[in-house]
């Protein structure tokens, strides 16, 4: 019988662990579906405000958040970031904006390809060959795409990527960016300077517009959240029903073995 034991409490610490992910994974469902609602909730929402400094401690709440901004674009500090988008490879084009509130926000206006990238005025970077603005002939320097007048910015409130990318970090010394780090970015663009006011620690990404020229292409945020914790969940119960069948019919085989060697003797 202690095989007979063993074999049961085995099997039974086995079922109960499979048990417990798949109720783990029915949590995570619940869970993500929660956030999906939220989100999507959020990005269909009247435009609020964007956060100023008094609401920064809790702006990881607000991801997603339709917010709207107003002020000053600063085109001579705008900074390329790259990207992959359902248009190619390219850049995101990252310009930070003095709010009339008194603060200053990135703001990603869109995406642009490399030769676009070379006809919008910037920061020079010696990794990309881009024309500082000063070597650029007038005529071809789009000034409507980053606008000198007052503008007002709606779009969706996202957190800082510090760090950089998968497998691949920024490099602030060689101007090469692979997220939107907003502090990286603020400190290599002089943004704490006096004049700024404080930097927000997200950035807007703009909604679906364009400039004069077709360029910078806004409104590209990737909206997917992988949702297979259902699969996971059916998967993990899957097993343990499976293990309780084979547990069964192993004990009951050997249960029968035994009593058929003891009605022998």
């Amino acid at each position: 019988m202690g095989l007979l034991v063993l074999l049961g409490a085995l099997a039974l610490i086995g079922i109960l662990g499979f048990l417990a992910l798949g109720l783990w994974q029915v949590q995570r469902l619940g869970w993500k579906q929660a956030l999906i609602a939220r989100v999507e909730s959020r990005i269909h929402a009247a435009p609020a405000p964007a956060p100023g400094p008094a609401g920064w401690a809790a702006v990881a709440d607000d991801e997603y958040r339709r917010v709207r901004v107003s002020g000053l674009f600063q085109q001579d500090r705008q900074t390329f970031v790259q990207a992959v988008t359902e248009r190619g490879g390219g850049y995101w084009l990252m310009t930070p904006l003095r709010s009339d509130a008194g603060f200053t926000v990135l703001v990603n206006r869109g995406f642009v390809t490399p030769e676009q990238r070379s006809q919008l005025s910037g920061p020079a970077s010696a990794s990309s060959g881009q024309v500082p603005t000063a070597q650029v002939p007038t005529a071809q320097v789009p000034t409507a795409q980053v606008p000198a007048a007052q503008v007002t910015v709606t779009g969706l409130l996202r957190p800082s990527e510090p760090g950089g990318g998968f497998l691949r970090h920024n490099d602030p010394a060689a101007d090469r960016w692979y997220s939107r780090d907003i502090a990286a970015i603020a400190a290599v663009r002089g943004l704490g300077e006096r004049g700024f006011g404080e930097v927000a620690p997200y950035f807007i990404d703009a909604d679906a517009t364009q400039g004069p020229a077709g360029f910078p292409v806004g409104g590209l945020t990737v909206l997917r959240f992988a949702n297979n914790h259902l699969v996971y969940a059916l998967t993990w119960f899957a097993l343990a029903l499976m293990l309780a069948a084979a547990a069964a019919f192993v004990i009951r085989g050997e249960y029968r073995l035994r009593r058929a060697v003891e009605n022998e003797h």
